[in-house]
C-alpha cells in the first residue's frame, strides 16, 4: 500500500518514504510511528497506544517520545511549531491530520532502495523506477522549478547575473507559505539544456515551471519571464521588465521582489481555478477560492462569500493556518472599510484568527502584518512594530509597508503615509491589494488638505479595482472641497451602489485617536462627504 500526502508518498510494502522521486532516509522505529498515525489517522492516537504498539509496551519517558514525534514530523516536513501534518493534542494524544490518497502500488512498479539516489531530475528516456513512482503521484500545489534564467546576450561576464536572479527568485518563492520549490542545485542541471516542460514537470512532479531570459543592450537590461502550466505546457503568465543599468544588484533585488510578489497572486488565480474543478475538495482547496475571491474586492458580496470558503475550509481543519489568515484579512477589510456598523466586531474576529494563527506559526509573516493592520484602528505605534516584524520575517512583504503607512497616518504623520505606499509598490507595482494602498495616500492627502493630490490618487485606486467602496466617498468628498459638486454627488452615488449602507454616522463613529492633525482631518473628510449627499444615517 502507498499513502499519499503532500509531496511524499509513504511505501508501506517496501518500507520507504518519498518526497517527490527521492528517497527520504527513516529510521525503522519512526517509520514505524509514522505507519501507525497514517493508519489509524481518523481518530485521536494516545501515548499509551503508541508505547504499545512502536515500543512492545516497554516503559518510555516523555522525552524519548516527543523526540521520536519530532524526528517523524521533520522527515514529513513538518515541526513541533506547525504541525500541519502530526498534530498534538494536549491532554488527549496524536493524529495524523493531513489529507491522505491510499493507492495500491502496482507490482511492476516497485522502485528499489537506491533508485531516488539515482535521479537527478534530468530528461532520461530510461527513467528510474523513482521517477516512475513520482509520477503516479500527483503534484503538490504551488509545486515550482524556476529553471536556469538564459543569458540571451552572451556575455560571460553576464552569467553571474543571470544565475544570481534565478538562484534569489528560487529562495524567494519557498518563502510563499505553503509552496514546494525544487531546490537549485536540481534545477541548474537543465541550465544551458533544451527542455520540455511537460517533461520536467512530470519527472520533478511540480505543477508549474518557471522560466525566463536576460538580455544586456547597451545601458539597458531586458528580463522577460513566463510561467508554464506543466501538465498542458499552456502560458498561464508573462512578463517583461526593462531599465537602465545601474547597480545590477539592486536591479537584481528588485526584479526578483517583483516577481515574488506577482507570482503569488498568480498562483493563487490558478490554483483557485483547479480547486473549482475538484469534486471533492479539502481545507486548501477551499482555502484558494476564497483567496480568489477576497481579491476581487470589499463589497459585502464578495467578502461574504470569501469568507464562506474560509469556513468550510476551517471546518474541515480547525488549524489549517492559511485559512484562519484569510479569515483573518476578510475580517479586518470587512471592519477596516466600515462595511457594516459593527465594524468593531470584524476587527476584533480578525485580531482573534491571527492571532490563533501566529499561537500556531509564529513566524507567519502574513499573519503578523494582518495582525499590524487591526491594532492600527487601536494603537498604531503598537502596529508599526508588529509590521517591522512581519517584514524581518518577509521583506518582500508590501503589505506591511503599506500598513506601516496607514499607522503612521492614524498618528496624524500623514506627510509620510506617501514614502511608505512608494516602497509597497517599488517590491510590487501591480500587487492585487494596490488599490488599497492608493486609497491610503489618497486619504492622508485629504487629511493633508492637498485635494488635487488626493482626488489623483483616489482615482488611481478606483481605476485598479472599482469593487471598493471607500476610496469613492472619499473622492466625492475631496471633490466637494475643490468645488465640484456634481462630480462629487456621483462620486458618492458610486459608492452606495457598491454598499447601500454606508452612512456619515458610521464613519464618525470610528476614531482612532486624539491626534489634533488626525481629528482636524477626520471634520475636513466629514464635511466634504456630507456635502456630496452621502447619507447621515
Amino acid at each position: 500500500m502507498r499513502y499519499l500526502f503532500d509531496e511524499y508518498a509513504f511505501d508501506t510494502d517496501l518500507r520507504e518514504l518519498y518526497r517527490g522521486a527521492h528517497v527520504v532516509s527513516v529510521a525503522p522505529q519512526v517509520f514505524d510511528l509514522l505507519d501507525y498515525l497514517i493508519r489509524n489517522r481518523e481518530r485521536v492516537v494516545s501515548k499509551d497506544d503508541l508505547i504499545k504498539t512502536i515500543w512492545n509496551g516497554r516503559v518510555v519517558s516523555d522525552a524519548a517520545l516527543t523526540t521520536r514525534l519530532n524526528v517523524a514530523r521533520s522527515v514529513i516536513g513538518d515541526s513541533g511549531e506547525k504541525q500541519r501534518l502530526i498534530k498534538t493534542l494536549q491532554r488527549k494524544g496524536f493524529r495524523f491530520v493531513g489529507t491522505v490518497q491510499e493507492v495500491q502500488r502496482p507490482a511492476d512498479a516497485a522502485p528499489t532502495a537506491d533508485s531516488g539516489e539515482q535521479f537527478q531530475g534530468t530528461a532520461d528516456p530510461d527513467r528510474s523506477d523513482a521517477a516512475t513512482v513520482a509520477m503516479s503521484i500527483p503534484a503538490p500545489r504551488l509545486s515550482i522549478v524556476v529553471l536556469p534564467f538564459a543569458n540571451f546576450g552572451g556575455d560571460p561576464e553576464q552569467d553571474y547575473f543571470v544565475d544570481g536572479v534565478t538562484d534569489s527568485l528560487t529562495t524567494d518563492l519557498s518563502r510563499i507559505s505553503g509552496s514546494f520549490v525544487i531546490a537549485r542545485n536540481t534545477a541548474f542541471t537543465f541550465k544551458g539544456k533544451a527542455v520540455d516542460v511537460k517533461q520536467v514537470g512530470r519527472e520533478l512532479n511540480v505543477r508549474y515551471v518557471l522560466e525566463g531570459s536576460v538580455q544586456r543592450g547597451g545601458n539597458r537590461l531586458r528580463v522577460n519571464v513566463q510561467l508554464i502550466d506543466a501538465e498542458t505546457g499552456n502560458h498561464l503568465w508573462a512578463e517583461r521588465f526593462e531599465k537602465p543599468v545601474a547597480d545590477l544588484f539592486d536591479m537584481q533585488d528588485e526584479i526578483v521582489s517583483r516577481l515574488a510578489n506577482t507570482l503569488n497572486a498568480q498562483l493563487i488565480q490558478v490554483e483557485a481555478r483547479r480547486a473549482e474543478r475538484s469534486t471533492h475538495p479539502d481545507a486548501m482547496d477551499l482555502y484558494f477560492q476564497g483567496w480568489a475571491y477576497e481579491n476581487n474586492g470589499t463589497t459585502p458580496q464578495y467578502m461574504t462569500q470569501a469568507q464562506a470558503f474560509f469556513h468550510r475550509a476551517l471546518a474541515l481543519d480547525p488549524d489549517n493556518i492559511e485559512a484562519l489568515v484569510g479569515s483573518a484579512r476578510v475580517e479586518a477589510a470587512l471592519g477596516a472599510n466600515l462595511v457594516t456598523d459593527d465594524w468593531k466586531a470584524h476587527l476584533a474576529a480578525a485580531e482573534a484568527a491571527s492571532t490563533r494563527a501566529l499561537s500556531l506559526a509564529p513566524n507567519h509573516a502574513r499573519a503578523r502584518s494582518i495582525l499590524g493592520l487591526v491594532q492600527s484602528f487601536s494603537n498604531p505605534a503598537r502596529a508599526i512594530a508588529e509590521c517591522e516584524r512581519a517584514l524581518a520575517l518577509d521583506h518582500n512583504l508590501a503589505d506591511a509597508h503599506a500598513f506601516i503607512g496607514l499607522a503612521k497616518f492614524f498618528l496624524g504623520r500623514s506627510s509620510e503615509t506617501e514614502a511608505h505606499i512608494r516602497e509597497a509598490l517599488r517590491l510590487s507595482p501591480r500587487d492585487s491589494y494596490a488599490y488599497r494602498w492608493f486609497m491610503f495616500v489618497g486619504l492622508a492627502k485629504l487629511f493633508l488638505g492637498a485635494d488635487v493630490e488626493a482626488v489623483a490618487w483616489l482615482r488611481r485606486s478606483i481605476e485598479a479595482n472599482r469593487n471598493h467602496p471607500l476610496p469613492h466617498y472619499y473622492l466625492a468628498a475631496a471633490l466637494s472641497l475643490l468645488g465640484s459638486p456634481d462630480e462629487a454627488r456621483a462620486a458618492a452615488q458610486a459608492g452606495l451602489v457598491l454598499n447601500p449602507t454606508f452612512t456619515l454616522r458610521r464613519y464618525r463613529a470610528r476614531v482612532t485617536n486624539d491626534h489634533p492633525a488626525y481629528l482636524a482631518g477626520r471634520e475636513r473628510v466629514y464635511e466634504g462627504m456630507r456635502m456630496a449627499g452621502v447619507p447621515e444615517g
